[in-house]
């Protein structure tokens, strides 16, 4: 089985590495059985030439062969220039492959649960690390060994035509090279899956000492000190398991290298005392020479690349993991949802993130009419958020089901579902592009349409804001990067407030015009007193006659919602309007009191300051 795997991702290397580069891939094979061949011309020749010096025999045949001599020596030395440029175009042109269709594998994946599963993470960095090398460096493997074996079996063949008995003791000394290879190739690989959990976290912390974002309360609280710790312990971890690998490495190479020595220098001493004897021509000894060392040089070659190989597709298989993933069933049908009419339900309603959790939802019954605004109210951890992934499909119900006019989400594509809403996170994304891009991903078919997005800022209230900016639309959000799109110097972006960028999340939802249902979690929590109204009422214009689902935890901006509906404890604790759940005295009621109390019972009143000094 292990090998029936190890060949069907050898044979998946290869067919990408094809794809990627054909041309090249068929140069290479070209040139290294021309490299393979090459040296053992050269020894021919060496041997022909010195044999006719060392008999006095000149004329155009020793010219002739002199000349070979010469083109076939400039050879050795350009094949492997050449064999070099050629494995670059591979390398590159099979990374940008394998790395574009790791991307699309990842963006098949609909919801959220993997990336929040440490075992796949650990093997998503595989995967990228073997994208970046592993289907290239695999063929490589495979076609450096089969230049090697070429390479050594043209010097067998010269090695047996003088000596059958150093042929047989030169190839039986490759034999504890080749297990010793292979046994450091698998224990370096399991090595490197292993270490996988140590050193991606070793690299959060690095990268969260060098985030602009974690800058601030890092410096204020001086807790550089601390992380950097982190690291250090973390790379002093992963070094020693380097360093104990490098050890195996050095001390089997070294024993196999001071074995090819031995035998080197034992034929070596033969062949001298064969030529003293008149056995063997200066040519031959020549000959051997060369034949040993090519012998010894193509089954370490062999070896090495055996072992490159194998290591490289054990990598390459974790690559082929994420990119075989399934995404999860989808419904035969492909059409999208008509416009939502009747409602969304929830039925049943139960989810925790694993089996071993609380469950975060605990039997929701809920119903969302078309065309109406719906809150939803309820403390840190009541489930408002988890109830908004659900309903965008970033997970699925545990049990119970969530209908779209009756229809379960379940049977409706996922990107169609997702085509029929618009929605603005709680924890809403700022992303390191212009402002004209950081609206347009809201709608990408509005890119190249400045008034939509121009429409879309103006209803979220930043449009002034982006106008005012050095660039306009044009300008870049952020100062990690250089902006030298015009072709003049580089100018460093700008950064924008949290109000601003809040602003700018939500004209990247209103951006998607003529969507059946709008999801706003929180939407002004990072805006000023005044900047919320203004955002709340242009929000009430915008969703007039929508569909629209409202989390927030300022309840005055949720008193005019069609039903208000509360959370607890992954519970529907009580739904009803504003005046229906004040009048109840229930949970909400105690929550507004609460909320409106500072505002209704008046200011506290100063400290009396005392006489003037």
């Amino acid at each position: 089985m292990a090998n029936h795997r190890k060949r069907a991702a050898l044979l998946r290397a290869v067919a990408l590495v094809r794809r990627a580069a054909p041309a090249s891939l068929v140069l290479s094979l070209v040139v290294s059985v021309a490299a393979a061949a090459v040296p053992v011309a050269v020894a021919w020749l060496t041997k022909v030439v010195l044999d006719g010096v060392s008999r006095g025999s000149g004329g155009p045949a020793l010219r002739t062969t002199a000349v070979l001599l010469a083109i076939a020596s400039a050879m050795v030395l350009i094949l492997p220039e050449l064999l070099q440029y050629l494995r670059a175009r591979l390398s590159r042109a099979a990374s940008a492959l394998a790395q574009d269709r790791l991307l699309a594998a990842v963006l098949r994946l609909p919801g959220l649960a993997p990336f929040e599963n440490p075992a796949f993470l650990d093997r998503l960095r595989l995967a990228r690390q073997a994208a970046g090398s592993a289907p290239d460096a695999t063929v490589d493997g495979a076609v450096g060994l089969l230049r090697s074996m070429l390479v050594v079996g043209g010097f067998v063949g010269s090695l047996a035509v003088l000596s059958p008995v150093m042929t047989l003791v030169v190839a039986a000394a490759a034999l504890p090279a080749l297990w010793a290879q292979l046994a450091l190739a698998g224990h370096r690989a399991t090595a490197m899956a292993r270490m996988t959990p140590v050193v991606r976290r070793e690299i959060f912390y690095g990268e969260l000492l060098l985030d602009v974002q974690a800058a601030k309360e890092i410096r204020l609280f001086g807790t550089g000190r601390f992380l950097r710790s982190r690291v250090r312990r973390l790379r002093a971890d992963t070094d020693a398991r380097h360093r104990r690998m490098d050890r195996a490495d050095l001390l089997t190479q070294g024993g196999l290298t001071l074995l090819a020595a031995a035998i080197a220098g034992g034929g070596l001493v033969w062949a001298v005392l064969a030529a003293g004897s008149g056995r063997l021509t200066v040519g031959d000894v020549s000959m051997f020479v060369a034949a040993v060392a090519g012998v010894q040089g193509g089954l370490a070659g062999a070896v090495r690349d055996l072992g490159s190989t194998r290591q490289h597709l054990l990598l390459f298989r974790h690559y082929l993991d994420v990119v075989d993933a399934e995404p999860g069933p989808e419904p035969p049908a492909a059409a999208a949802p008509p416009a939502l009419r009747h409602g969304i339900e929830l039925h049943d309603v139960w989810f925790r993130y694993a089996d071993d959790h609380p469950w975060i939802l605990r039997g929701v019954d809920l119903f969302i009419p078309a065309g109406a605004a719906v809150a939803l109210v309820g403390q840190n951890g009541a489930g408002k958020s988890t109830l908004v992934k659900l309903l965008c499909r970033l997970y699925e119900p545990t049990r119970g089901r969530i209908l779209w006019d009756g229809v379960d989400v379940r049977d409706i594509p996922v990107a169609a579902l997702r085509e029929r809403m618009s929605a603005v996170f709680q924890d809403f994304m700022r992303y390191d592009l212009s402002a004209r891009e950081n609206i347009a991903l809201g709608d990408l078919d509005a890119l190249d349409d400045p008034q939509r997005i121009r429409r879309a800022a103006r209803r979220a209230g930043v449009d002034r804001t982006v106008a005012g900016l050095p660039r306009g639309y044009d300008t870049l959000l952020t100062r990690s990067f250089f902006d030298g799109s015009d072709g003049g110097d580089p100018d460093p972006g700008v950064v924008l407030s949290g109000g601003q960028w809040q602003r700018l999340a939500l004209a990247r939802a209103m951006l998607r015009d003529g969507r059946d249902l709008l999801i706003l979690d929180e939407p002004s929590a990072g805006l000023d007193p005044a900047a919320e109204h203004e955002i709340h009422v242009g929000l009430r214009a915008h969703r007039q006659g929508r569909t629209s689902l409202l989390i927030s935890h300022r309840l005055g901006v949720l008193r005019d919602a069609d039903r208000i509906v509360v959370l607890a404890d992954g519970r529907i604790a009580e739904q009803g309007r504003h005046d229906e759940l004040v009048a109840a005295g229930g949970r909400y009621a105690e929550l507004f009191r609460l909320q409106a109390g500072p505002y209704r019972d008046g200011e506290p009143a100063l400290p009396a300051r005392g006489p003037r000094r």
